[in-house]
């Protein structure tokens, strides 16, 4: 799946970093980098855009207004330099806030929250699936192929078929770009596929080849999940 986007900004220096982004982001196409709102609305008129990375503070016509002067608006992704207009960003129904200057790392988490919505209204037709950064590389991981994940330090290990990566980013974090899906947390530091274990024997759960701690706060809710589904 890719998402056909646009970026509008009036700064060429924040265009260009946006453009560097998405381009090493596979699951988005790049259909136009815009200068200011009117060049966007052309492009939406005459393309079926899916997503915005907007900037709020610009001349002649704010990226608040113009977004809330189309009728069928695409989804959107606010950037500015300015933190006080997160509020009115959110009540436009937002998929995030990006203050600049921001990382890959931060764009790549929005990117993700975008995905997981756009997986969601195409469940029927479409693999849901993250991109994650590990070792400078992109990765492209399937949901459904997540055996299971856990908290490391300042990592999460991310386990998916005959494969681990390591991603910068927290726990907490990552459960929640993973959205709705099979993960079910058992651990305060590992979550698990219901859809990968083997057996439970005492307070460990056994996936693949690992032993993954039953943690006492999350087994009587775990356990309530799998006998729903016997």
């Amino acid at each position: 799946m890719s998402i056909s986007c646009i970026i509008v900004d009036d700064e060429p220096a924040s265009r260009e970093i946006l453009e560097k982004y998405i381009s090493d982001c596979a699951s988005l196409n790049l259909v136009s980098s815009c200068s200011n709102a009117f060049e966007a609305n052309e492009i939406i008129n005459k393309e079926q855009i899916q997503l915005i990375f907007l900037d709020i503070n610009m001349p002649k016509l704010s990226g608040i207004k113009f977004y809330k002067s189309l009728s069928n608006p695409p989804f959107v992704i606010f950037t500015t330099a300015y933190p006080e207009y997160a509020v009115e960003g959110f009540e436009v129904d937002a998929i995030d806030y990006l203050l600049k200057p921001f990382s890959f790392e931060r764009f790549l988490k929005s990117v993700n929250k975008a995905l997981n919505i756009f997986n969601q209204k195409n469940s029927n037709n479409h693999v849901p699936f993250i991109v994650l950064k590990s070792d400078k590389k992109l990765f492209r991981v399937n949901i459904s192929d997540i055996n299971y994940l856990e908290a490391i330090g300042d990592y999460v290990k991310v386990d998916f078929l005959c494969q681990s990566i390591m991603v910068h980013d927290t726990f907490q974090n990552l459960l929640a770009q993973l959205g709705e899906s099979n993960l079910v947390r058992v651990h305060k530091s590992f979550a698990i596929s219901l859809n990968k274990f083997e057996h439970i024997e005492g307070n460990m759960i056994k996936i693949k080849d690992k032993s993954i701690p039953i943690g006492q706060k999350y087994r009587a809710d775990l356990l309530k999940i799998i006998s729903s589904r016997a």
